[in-house]
C-alpha cells in the first residue's frame, strides 16, 4: 500500500525491511528509503507469497524466505531463544482463511519463516477470524481446528480493533467491500500478535510428526458434535475408553468440548499406540497437506 504502517513503524524508530507487491507503490516507498539513512530497505515482494510450492524461478512478487531473510541479515536462532524478528501486515482479505492455514503448517513443521526461530506475527485480521482463534470449547459456530491448532502453537493476543469504516473498503455502488459474516460478527480489523510458544516441541509433539497431530484435530472436529470415542473407534482404537479414563476425559466428551491442550495431550498419548503407523492413516495425513498447501 501506499506504507501507512511502514512509516508509523519508522516513527516508531524501529529499523524496517517493507515488502510492497504493488509495483505501483513502490516509487513513493523507495523515495522514502533514499531519504531516511538506513532505517528503511524496500523490497518488491509479497510475504504472503513467500514459498509457493513451485518449481523453477520465482517471479516476483512471489519470493523465498532464505532470500528474504538474508537479505534482513536475521539469522536463524534455536527454537526456545527469543524472538528473531517481528512481521507486521495486513492479511489479504480474500485468502484470509487459507493464508491462516498455511501460516499455521509452517509454524508447527519449522519451514519458511519459522526456519529462523520464533517469528513474531503481528497482523490485522478480520473480526470473525479472530474470534475463530480464540473461541472457547463448547462455541458451536467459532471453535474449529483452526482454534485448536492457533491456542496450542501460539501465544494470541489482541493489540487493538479497528472499525472497517476506517479503512477504504467501500464498492462503487456504495457498499460495503467486506461482507458481513453470517454467524460471527465482524465489524472490525483486529490487530493480533502470534507468538510462538517457547514449548510447543516438548513432550511428544516435534516438527516431524506435527502434521498428524494437525490432521488428528482436523479429523476430531470435522463433526463438533461427535463423541471423541466415536472417533476412536472410527480408527479402530481398541483400547480408547482406557485411554480416555488416563486422561481424566469423560468418555461421553463431544470433540468441541476438548480444550487445545486436551488435544495435545490425547496425541501425545496416542504417539505410544500403533495407530499413527497404520498405512491408511500415514495416507490421509499426506492428503490433507496437499489439499492445505495447494
Amino acid at each position: 500500500g501506499p506504507g501507512t504502517l511502514t512509516r508509523t513503524l519508522l516513527n516508531a524508530g524501529v529499523k524496517v525491511v517493507a515488502l510492497e507487491s504493488n509495483s505501483a507503490f513502490l516509487p513513493n516507498l523507495q523515495s522514502l528509503e533514499n531519504s531516511l539513512d538506513g532505517q528503511l530497505k524496500v523490497i518488491y515482494g509479497d510475504f504472503f507469497r513467500l514459498d509457493p510450492l513451485v518449481t523453477g524461478t520465482l517471479k516476483p512478487p512471489a519470493m523465498c524466505s532464505d532470500k528474504l531473510f538474508e537479505t534482513m541479515g536475521v539469522a536463524a536462532v534455536p527454537w526456545r531463544a527469543d524472538v528473531p524478528v517481528k512481521i507486521f501486515g495486513i492479511l489479504p482479505q480474500k485468502k484470509e482463511r487459507n493464508t491462516l492455514w498455511r501460516l499455521l503448517f509452517a509454524l508447527y513443521e519449522c519451514s519458511s519463516i519459522y526456519r529462523y526461530g520464533r517469528v513474531e506475527l503481528n497482523i490485522f485480521i478480520s473480526e470473525k477470524e479472530y474470534k475463530v482463534l480464540t473461541a472457547k470449547p463448547g462455541d458451536v459456530r467459532a471453535y474449529q481446528a483452526l482454534t485448536v491448532l492457533w491456542q496450542v502453537g501460539c501465544e494470541i493476543q489482541l493489540l487493538h480493533m479497528e472499525p472497517w469504516s476506517s479503512f477504504v473498503t467501500n464498492l462503487k455502488n456504495g457498499g460495503l467491500a467486506v461482507p458481513k459474516s453470517m454467524w460471527l460478527q465482524n465489524d472490525h480489523l483486529c490487530l493480533v500478535r502470534l507468538t510462538p510458544q517457547q514449548n510447543l516441541f516438548t513432550g511428544g509433539l516435534n516438527p516431524t510428526n506435527s502434521a498428524t497431530f494437525i490432521f488428528m484435530v482436523k479429523q476430531c472436529l470435522a463433526k463438533p458434535k461427535s463423541r471423541l470415542t466415536d472417533r476412536l473407534n472410527s480408527w479402530s482404537l481398541d483400547n480408547g475408553g482406557k485411554l480416555l479414563r488416563e486422561l481424566e476425559i469423560p468418555k461421553n466428551a463431544e470433540t468441541r468440548n476438548l480444550y487445545p491442550e486436551d488435544y495435545r495431550r490425547l496425541f501425545e498419548a496416542l504417539q505410544n499406540s500403533n495407530m499413527f503407523t497404520e498405512t491408511w492413516f500415514h495416507d490421509e495425513v499426506l492428503e490433507s497437506i496437499r489439499n492445505i498447501n495447494l
